[in-house]
């Protein structure tokens, strides 16, 4: 997708409510790909499938056709509303930030984009909190009022304690047993192991799965110059370093974490993308709606 002229996230931050934040991300977005080159990829494909033989040729969009010269049934909404379940991490972590936008504030930013989108396009959305367990959770529908709810709670988003990604992930996934997406938001800060084998068992019960990988830009590129103190917010311990020092091993240590995540993620049909803080939402989107286009 183009370099973006959409709202940045540090301007985000500054507009009155998490309802306009949503909607100035997904109607910019819709709008710029509208007018971007992906002519024949738009949010139309929340609400089609493509055709194999024997569907109903009735049931053919040939103006679709004629635009992307592509074939796609349209479903009808009872065949299309698929429910899409946010999970957004909390954890103590989630706090950082070097600039005006801290992770969870770019997750809670992300998920009302989602859920609003997906409220547009009729299909159902659910949320829930977590840290080392479930803290929140408000259940999938379909309507305004309920997009309203899950915005209001994401005004508010429950401060967390500690990392434990995998408990909440195989508790979760033992109490949706019908087929959705689910779609995680984290910084998946913790034992590689316990995260994937936690979003097995999502895919064990058929669910799509997506994950945003939510960190900051010092994380990802570790520009400090002075002598630093780092602090972990979740234990208080602290580690005084030399940044030139460590700055080699450190960025090694970030592309193997998440390299490892990505290529597991990918093993098990999960879609993984790495989102910077300081990256614009509507990135997100599109690989939100092109994860979608894959699986449905």
């Amino acid at each position: 997708m183009p370099e973006t002229r959409f709202i940045d996230p540090a301007v985000l931050s500054r507009i009155s409510t998490m309802e306009l934040r949503a909607r100035s991300v997904v109607e910019g977005f819709i709008t710029g790909l509208h007018r971007s080159p992906y002519k024949g990829f738009s949010v139309e494909f929340m609400s089609y499938r493509p055709y194999v033989p024997g569907d109903n040729l009735m049931h053919v969009d040939w103006k679709l056709y004629a635009r992307t010269d592509r074939t796609y049934v349209k479903e009808f909404e009872d065949e299309t509303n698929t429910a899409l379940h946010i999970l957004l991490d909390v954890s103590r972590s989630m706090d950082y930030g070097s600039g005006e936008v801290t992770k969870r504030t770019y997750g809670s930013y992300l998920a009302a984009s989602l859920a609003y989108l997906v409220i547009r396009q009729r299909d159902s959305v659910g949320i829930t909190f977590f840290d080392d367990d479930v803290r929140e959770h408000v259940p999938a529908r379909s309507t305004t009022s309920h997009l309203h709810t899950i915005l209001q709670f994401l005004e508010n988003v429950p401060s967390g304690g500690r990392t434990a990604i995998g408990k909440p992930l195989h508790a979760l996934a033992e109490q949706r047993r019908r087929r959705g997406f689910i779609v995680l938001i984290s910084d998946l800060l913790d034992d590689v192991d316990a995260i994937i084998e936690g979003l097995r068992h999502f895919r064990y019960q058929g669910h799509d799965v997506m994950v945003f990988h939510v960190l900051d830009p010092q994380e990802l590129r570790f520009e400090f110059d002075d002598l630093v103190e780092l602090e972990d917010m979740e234990t208080g311990e602290r580690l005084l370093l030399s940044p030139e020092a460590a700055r080699e091993a450190y960025l090694s240590a970030v592309e193997t974490f998440t390299l490892d995540l990505k290529k597991r993620c990918g093993r098990m049909g999960i879609d993984y993308e790495l989102m910077s803080t300081d990256r614009p939402l509507d990135f997100a989107l599109f690989e939100y709606l092109a994860a979608r286009s894959r699986r449905f």
